[in-house]
């Protein structure tokens, strides 16, 4: 066979193939472009949409910032430099910090308020209340002077202690010298100890309620007692800030504790302790088997699990009788 014959016989197309093969092409390139048309539409119409959102989301932050700066006017107007706006907490608050310490509201001079962080004209209309006769009952009072900002209670407040009308306040709340914190009698508030204190007389502070007082009693017995005040604090629950607030009217006397004999004590006896748990009392006891009973509590050290920050905390427990 020729290549004439060849060529006529196999690449010979009738006006009908040709159209068929016409037709195949067409369909495989509309099937190769469809999809980059349609990315490229879907694109367009996403930029678009996101174009339009954040502007009405710009539109919207500025008409609530306007609005917000609108609402605060008179404070910023009234006292220039002294407050900013603080959008993440829609909020003014004072550029300059006081200082903060306890004192009575009913006796702290302008000077003492000033110390606080508080403005001039505050200071004055407080001045001019309590000259008028007035008197701060509760601590809820101070909020109600007009001009204090209600973020600048907030800091205060926590130290606010107003001695009962009916005692004398036993030494000066505020001291220009002395910055320390000075005790003052507080209406219907005892003082009570840690160590000897029932739940009922831990109801009777500031924000501690039935659960968080048999949390106090309970974790107490399970360690043999407190130590140091600051204990109390890791009560499971208690917040710092209700600890702050109880703790001028918690006291000490009794700092006798309930001790474990490191050289008798089993496995079960020191993992029940909140401060030793299985993580300290397993290498404890291994050592003991290995090396003999301790000859003082300060071997404890010796244990490679036992830093000087656990050694100082678990030692007040632990004795060799």
């Amino acid at each position: 066979m020729n290549w004439k014959e060849f060529a006529r016989d196999y690449l010979h197309f009738t006006r009908r193939d040709r159209i068929a093969i016409l037709v195949i092409v067409a369909i495989i390139i509309v099937v190769f472009l469809t999809p980059e048309f349609i990315s490229k539409g879907a694109s367009t119409n996403a930029v678009q949409t996101e174009t339009a959102w954040v502007a009405s989301l710009k539109q919207l932050e500025q008409k609530e910032a306007d609005g917000e700066t609108q609402r605060y006017s008179s404070y910023s107007d009234e006292n220039p430099g002294n407050y900013q706006y603080d959008r993440s907490r829609n909020t003014y608050y004072a550029s300059g910090k006081g200082e903060l310490f306890y004192f009575d509201p009913n006796s702290l001079p302008p000077e003492g308020w000033a110390r606080l962080g508080l403005r001039e004209k505050t200071i004055r209309a407080i001045q001019n209340y309590l000259s008028k006769g007035g008197r701060f009952r509760k601590a809820e009072d101070v909020k109600k002077i007009y001009g204090l900002f209600p973020n600048e209670y907030e800091r205060i407040a926590p130290y606010i202690r107003i001695a009962a009308a009916d005692k004398p306040v036993a030494e000066t709340i505020y001291q220009k010298e002395e910055k320390k914190p000075v005790k003052t009698y507080t209406s219907g508030i005892t003082v009570i100890d840690i160590n000897t204190a029932d739940t009922t007389a831990f109801i009777s502070l500031p924000g501690i309620g039935s659960k968080l007082s048999a949390r106090i009693v309970n974790f107490r017995n399970k360690l043999g007692g407190f130590y140091s005040i600051s204990q109390v604090a890791e009560t499971y629950g208690l917040p710092d800030s209700t600890f702050q607030k109880i703790k001028p009217y918690l006291k000490l006397d009794n700092s006798s504790v309930r001790k474990i004999n490191i050289n008798t004590a089993t496995l079960d006896e020191l993992k029940a302790h909140p401060y030793i748990r299985y993580n300290l009392a397993n290498p404890i006891i291994a050592y003991r088997k290995e090396h003999g009973s301790f000859t003082k509590v300060e071997d404890l050290k010796k244990v490679m699990v036992v830093t000087e920050e656990i050694y100082q905390k678990i030692s007040p427990y632990l004795s060799l009788q």
